[in-house]
């Protein structure tokens, strides 16, 4: 018991090769030692537990070493070698930033540089958390740093780059130390559980290597914990129970109960990880990068992006076959929105239940896009007119006939045809075929009509009649209609000022005097032409509306119209416009 080493520092590398996920830097260190291409200062920085103090250890005991192999590995049998490993070498310094951070500190490290090694080539400094000195250390100790003795050599190591000054980076070869991959930590985990006679399963190794975030320090540190929980026989359940993470399995039972749209399972669900004491938000990190690892596992080609192990991995292919593209794409952004919006939530856990529930509807969305895509959009039809005293008309909008800003305007094709009245004797028979429902105006809501008017416009086919007709007979039902205009005062005037000209192919036209009578015609053409067809009994009818450019007695109808008219009269409204800075609406 006395003699316990945690597996942090029992395992820590002592050799290059030994190092875990840092080939590519311990590769270059290896180089620079044969070829004799050494700096007098490196930067080594990356995440906690890398390995960042411990290859300078081994790049300092590698350049001492009297007999290096040749892998550029040191010999472990000289006399440097020695010293370095029973902690006695005068050649290697090390010093904590973080404790020693003062220029007095500084000053003592420099008075030591200037001694020469008692045995081999150079004397190294470590600086452990460099970043922690101070401005005025780093100050003292940057002309140290840029020109020291032959024999000294810094290495300078730290967890934030950004804080160090950018002149002391200027100074030294910077290795960035990347964060260890998950494979790469379950494989030495694997090594130091075969070591220590621990049987440990795949995916238990797999979740502590998550767990450590891509530090093997951390992992060692774990990895001791749990053995020492489940009495060397580490299982996957006996990890997530110790460490208090989050089962694949209630993700798995979430993500099944989406897709069934089933909102009550997944809400209950919720309420079992809660009890067992899991934070809100850690439930939906943890389900969006679920959502993640599905999406990954879609196609073979990302398939190397997911790092778990073998059995979970084919549970994960499986699901992932039953989860679209579009599905999962949603899910990962509303589960991230949540996790943005979690902290500044006032109710957390309904936050969490509603975002369930969006993510329960999500299943159903698409065949809901679809089934609306089969949905036939029918044109509305339009109130038929019989007699000139029941027009109460739909009006069409200008932003619906073509070419209303135009001089000339012709009436579209696509207005409808009503039916022809029917005699007494011509009524349809009650199992005559209706045809389909069409949509009804907002001035007919509300308005009960009479079941015979009913009857005759669900049973009154759209006929296709050419009768022909003259002008004065124009003329004529244009005169009945606009006699019949009771509110609309300004049509009424417009239709008895300008009479229709019967033109060629079932065409008339209508001159008018002015912007205002053109607008009042057109915004008024459906009820207008649905007349003049029912009486003429001809369903081509088509009408053109023209403003007369040529016509003498210019009628003033916009403000801007009758500003000119009145500033032709009075010239020192000009003035009055000009000095109290009055506009026109």
């Amino acid at each position: 018991m006395d003699n316990y080493i945690v597996s942090a520092r029992k395992y820590r590398p002592s050799t290059f090769r030994s190092v875990v996920g840092q080939k590519s830097l311990t590769t270059t260190l290896k180089n620079a030692i044969q070829n004799n291409k050494l700096a007098h200062a490196y930067l080594f920085c990356g995440p906690r537990g890398v390995g960042k103090t411990s290859c300078a250890r081994i790049f300092a005991k590698t350049i001492n070493c009297l007999n290096p192999t040749a892998e550029g590995e040191s010999c472990n049998e000289c006399e440097s070698c020695k010293a370095f490993n029973e902690q006695r070498s005068y050649n290697i310094h090390e010093l904590d930033a973080a404790s020693n951070n003062s220029v007095d500190d500084i000053r003592s490290l420099i008075d030591q540089v200037r001694i020469p090694p008692p045995i081999g080539k150079y004397k190294v400094f470590i600086i452990d958390e460099v970043h922690m000195l101070s401005s005025a250390a780093f100050n003292a100790f940057l002309k140290t740093l840029e020109e020291p003795p032959h024999h000294a050599l810094f290495i300078l190591a730290t967890t934030e780059k950004h804080k160090v000054l950018p002149t002391i980076l200027s100074r030294c070869q910077i290795y960035d130390f990347s964060r260890i991959s998950i494979a790469d930590m379950v494989e030495h985990l694997e090594y130091v559980a075969s070591c220590e006679g621990v049987t440990a399963e795949p995916e238990a190794l797999n979740v502590i290597a998550q767990k450590a975030d891509g530090g093997m320090r951390d992992a060692l540190s774990i990895f001791d914990q749990v053995v020492s929980f489940s009495n060397g026989k580490i299982t996957y359940q006996a990890v997530i129970d110790n460490l208090n993470v989050l089962d694949y399995e209630y993700y798995f039972r979430l993500t099944e109960a989406m897709l069934a749209g089933n909102v009550r399972a997944a809400i209950l669900i919720l309420n079992d990880i809660l009890c067992k004491g899991f934070d809100g938000q850690n439930i939906i990190t943890g389900l969006a990068s679920h959502f993640r690892d599905l999406l990954v596992c879609k196609d073979e080609s990302t398939l190397v992006l997911f790092e778990v192990g073998a059995s979970i991995r084919e549970r994960y292919k499986e699901m992932a076959k039953r989860c679209s593209d579009q599905f999962l794409f949603k899910a990962i952004e509303l589960a991230n929105t949540c996790d943005l919006n979690y902290r500044t939530s006032r109710n957390k856990r309904l936050l969490l239940e509603l975002t369930l529930i969006q993510l329960c509807q999500l299943s159903f969305q698409g065949q809901a896009v679809e089934d609306k895509k089969k949905v036939l959009i029918e044109p509305v039809k339009t109130v038929q007119v019989q007699s000139a005293p029941s027009l109460q008309q739909p009006v069409q909008s200008p932003q619906e006939m073509p070419g209303a800003t135009t001089r000339q305007q012709t009436i579209p094709t696509h207005v409808p045809v009503t039916s022809i009245p029917q005699t007494p004797t011509e009524q349809p028979s009650r199992r005559a075929v209706r045809p389909p429902q069409f949509g009804t105006s907002i001035k007919e809501m509300g308005v009960e009509r009479p079941k015979a008017q009913a009857v005759q416009q669900n049973a009154g086919a759209v006929q296709d009649l050419q009768t022909p007709f003259t002008q004065e007979s124009l003329v004529h039902c244009w005169d009945v209609f606009a006699s019949s205009i009771d509110k609309k005062v300004y049509l009424k005037n417009t239709m008895i000022n300008c009479k229709p000209v019967l033109q060629e192919n079932n065409f008339f036209e209508v001159c008018v005097h002015n912007p205002g009578q053109q607008d009042e015609l057109t915004n008024n053409c459906i009820d207008i032409l649905s007349f003049l067809r029912t009486q003429l009994r001809n369903s081509r009818i088509q009408m053109r509306v023209r403003i007369d450019e040529t016509n003498q007695k210019h009628l003033a109808y916009t403000s801007v119209e009758k500003y000119e008219h009145l500033l032709k009269i009075n010239p020192i409204l000009a003035r009055l416009k000009d000095e109290f800075n009055l506009t026109l609406d």
